[in-house]
């Protein structure tokens, strides 16, 4: 069946130089699109099924521009539809054929970081990673992490509310903004919030987030940024039916327990993730639920342990936890970088080039045996022995999954270190110290 778009306006439509040319003087040199073929970008959000060109693409970089523009176009009985980085599944930045589709890519500076009150100023066409980066090297993020954050604009998540794998615990962007400079569409500039948590009166700034463009256009955001957790482990469950996964759910959260982040696939979608990425899922379960728990170390442990119980409880058949590993969300700076690199014996620059090394870094494991001053370290490779005092390692590259089984010890073997990279070359994991005897097996387990 058809979509069928809103009627147009032809009075609108036969004024179109005009407007145009209105719209030039306000904006001038290339912040008018009025070409066919070069607004074909701009005729959908993420949502291709519904499409159509505008009647014409402003791309304003100041405040003033923008209220000139809606100004005018209040005066003209003009629609205008704001767009940020038309990554929105659910058409929020559709145009209008008789209507100014208002783009606001260009505004992509962070005007403020403001460490003391945990906050960040920011231009709403600044991507949502984008934040995160500028602060990863004091130990900060932005929490909200929708699934397009490389590409989202923070400006889009505030008009849809968006949300992420980790607004279980963290909230959405609702719960993360503080404040904005709002346009309204006569042309009139406000400033809702700011820099403190809660502003006194009605909650005007609920009201604009996930309001899709209808109340104003907003120029600036502060957003809330927060300190990095300590600890991130996750667990991945099997159940032999959905419901029970469904049932586990409820009982975690039942249980007071709150998981930074929480999500369950069917068989089909294991199956199709399983064969496209090889992430090494069981493909012997109906249901999958992958729990993901932040915070202290001591914290994080002990909650995954009632996790597994919890589980259990619930018929879950497959219970693999992430290794015993400290992972340290905090991306690397350069200066972590070069010593991380230096520690490695990788001599490529940049963090990107870590990614290149990860096949080779998978499963670099050092064991201090009994009665040794100095630990050694060996490269695991698929089907490679590491010598005895130190026990059998075992390892599946391809799946990513290593396996170090010790089988024989003087006195015993202390894991000491271990250090692997993500493909994306910005997680530091870092070993625990513990005593592994005899017979004792842990799974390692890396997403490169």
């Amino acid at each position: 069946m058809a979509v069928m778009m809103p009627a147009s306006d032809q009075a609108v439509l036969g004024r179109r130089d005009e407007i145009v040319a209105a719209l030039r003087a306000i904006v001038p040199g290339e912040g008018v699109i009025d070409s066919r073929a070069e607004m074909i970008p701009y005729e959908s959000d993420g949502l291709m099924a519904y499409r159509q060109p505008p009647m014409v693409v402003v791309l304003p970089d100041t405040t003033e521009q923008v209220s000139q523009v809606l100004k005018y176009c209040f005066d003209q009985g003009i629609k205008v539809v704001p767009r940020g980085a038309g990554t929105s599944l659910s058409g929020g930045a559709l145009p209008l054929e008789d209507g100014v589709l208002l783009g606001l890519g260009k505004f992509k500076r962070i005007r403020e970081i403001d460490f003391d009150n945990r906050v960040v100023v920011t231009e709403p066409g600044v991507t949502n990673l984008a934040i995160s980066q500028a602060v990863a090297h004091a130990g900060f993020y932005y929490a909200p992490d929708p699934s397009s954050q490389i590409a989202c604009s923070i400006g889009g998540n505030v008009a849809e509310n968006s949300g992420g794998v980790h607004c279980l615990k963290y909230g959405m962007t609702t719960n993360n903004v503080l404040g904005c400079e709002l346009v309204l569409m006569t042309g009139e500039i406000l400033r809702l919030g700011g820099k403190h948590l809660d502003a006194g009166g009605y909650d005007l700034l609920g009201i604009v987030t996930g309001s899709e463009g209808l109340l104003g256009v907003v120029t600036e955001v502060t957003v809330r940024i927060l300190k990095k957790p300590q600890t991130a482990r996750a667990a991945l469950i099997g159940f032999a039916a959905s419901e029970d996964g469904g049932e586990c759910v409820a009982r975690i959260i039942g249980a007071g327990i709150i998981p930074g982040g929480m999500e369950m696939m069917d068989r089909p979608a294991i199956a199709a993730t399983e064969e496209f990425v090889h992430a090494g899922y069981p493909l012997d379960v109906e249901a999958l639920l992958i729990v993901e728990l932040d915070g202290p170390r001591a914290e994080v442990d002990h909650l995954l342990d009632r996790v597994q119980e919890i589980a259990r409880a619930q018929g879950g058949r497959t219970v693999i936890l992430s290794g015993k590993v400290e992972a340290e969300l905090a991306g690397l700076s350069e200066e972590e970088a070069v010593e991380f690199r230096h520690e490695l014996g990788i001599e490529r620059s940049g963090l990107d080039d870590l990614a290149a090394q990860a096949y080779d870094l998978l499963g670099l494991m050092t064991f201090l045996t009994a009665g040794e001053k100095e630990a050694r370290a060996w490269p695991i490779s698929k089907g490679s022995t590491a010598p005895q005092a130190a026990g059998t390692i075992h390892s599946d590259i391809e799946r990513g999954f290593i396996r170090a089984e010790i089988v024989s010890y003087e006195d015993y073997v202390e894991f000491v270190t271990m250090e692997a990279v993500r493909a994306a070359g910005r997680l530091r994991s870092e070993g625990r110290d513990y005593v592994m005897r005899e017979g004792d097996v842990v799974n390692f387990r890396f997403n490169v």
